[in-house]
């Protein structure tokens, strides 16, 4: 959409001026703060031609005119003016423990929220289903704890009701007969050639590790924490967002679901560079009045995962924006070297 000089200026001003005290923008308010040398009529010819390009509306309630969705994407497009942001400033604040990779994801994901002041999401890279180490810990008559090591490092427990009251002696051997054999498949590969060996295996043995193989690739098949989410609660405190319950509702099944959250970072995960999804103009954001900040991370170079911003339509863009560009850089920076 082409604008000449004068009708960019007004837009980028009402814009600004919206996104910091979120009341709509009268005429008088823009001659002042536009810099433009025009006249009350003139400033309200060019506001009347934009709200016909459904780029400004006129709430009922006020002579002022707020940006519409369509507004807000030719604004951040095209006359964004984005804040620098210190890098090493960002990095000193961003706590990633080495060779947890799962710590640096949370952590991410909190300084996402802390910065902005919204809500931080991160979606972790897809876990591989095969496993690095498996370990048997007697913890009484008939139950055992299985500690899962997969393939990233990450460990996951998982309680086992046996029918054979185990010695400490037979879950040594048979944790080590696993890791020996079958370390770094994936189950089905694993079940493959269990199936082969199990008969010269003793019973009580085989039905032990097969049960370590189901419980096991039920772990790392779970996907309730590929989404990690902080500062949900910093968005009851946006007037923007709060005021209706029936959307804020949508937004919280959003958070519990996740399902439709991973949907939509998925699609910024196939796209290079920081990308913005404004409510009302995509379907892909539930809300109106709700928009994402996302951006790819990379794990040597190969895109991994995605994080972002999640906040409401009038967020200031212009600090939110390198803020997730800045993290998604420290974040493929650690992982490429822990």
């Amino acid at each position: 959409m082409q604008l000449d000089h004068r009708a960019q200026t007004l837009l980028k001003a009402l814009v600004e001026r919206y996104i910091a005290d979120g009341q709509p923008v009268g005429s008088r308010a823009l001659s002042k703060i536009s810099g433009l040398e025009l006249s009350p009529a003139s400033i309200r010819n060019i506001m009347a031609d934009l709200e016909d390009m459904g780029l400004v509306a006129s709430p009922h309630t006020s002579a002022g005119r707020v940006p519409t969705p369509r507004g807000y994407r030719l604004f951040v497009d095209t006359l964004l003016t984005v804040q620098p942001l210190d890098e090493s400033t960002l990095s000193a604040r961003m706590h990633l423990p080495a060779h947890q990779p799962q710590k640096m994801i949370a952590n991410a994901a909190q300084l996402l929220s802390s910065l902005s002041q919204f809500a931080g999401v991160v979606v972790a890279p897809k876990r591989e289903a095969a496993f690095q180490q498996l370990e048997f810990l007697r913890l009484s008559e008939k139950r055992i704890l299985l500690v899962i090591v997969d393939a990233r490092g990450d460990v996951q427990n998982r309680l086992l009701i046996t029918d054979v009251d185990y010695t400490p002696g037979q879950l040594i051997e048979s944790s080590n007969y696993i890791n020996s054999q079958f370390a770094g498949l994936s189950f089905d590969e694993m079940r493959a050639r269990l199936q082969a060996e199990l008969r010269a295996l003793r019973d009580d043995m085989a039905r032990l590790m097969q049960a370590a193989v189901e419980a096991s690739s039920e772990a790392l098949s779970d996907h309730s924490d590929d989404v990690v989410i902080a500062g949900e609660r910093n968005l009851l405190s946006v007037a923007d967002l709060s005021s209706n319950m029936s959307s804020l509702r949508q937004m919280f099944e959003m958070f519990e679901q996740k399902t439709g959250l991973m949907q939509l970072l998925d699609v910024s995960s196939k796209a290079s560079g920081v990308q913005i999804y404004i409510g009302g103009e995509s379907d892909l954001v539930p809300m109106d009045e709700m928009s994402v900040v996302a951006a790819p991370y990379a794990h040597k170079g190969q895109i991994v995962g995605t994080l972002g911003v999640i906040g409401p339509t009038r967020m200031d863009y212009e600090r939110v924006i390198p803020i997730v560009d800045i993290t998604a850089k420290l974040l493929s920076s650690a992982l490429s070297n822990s």
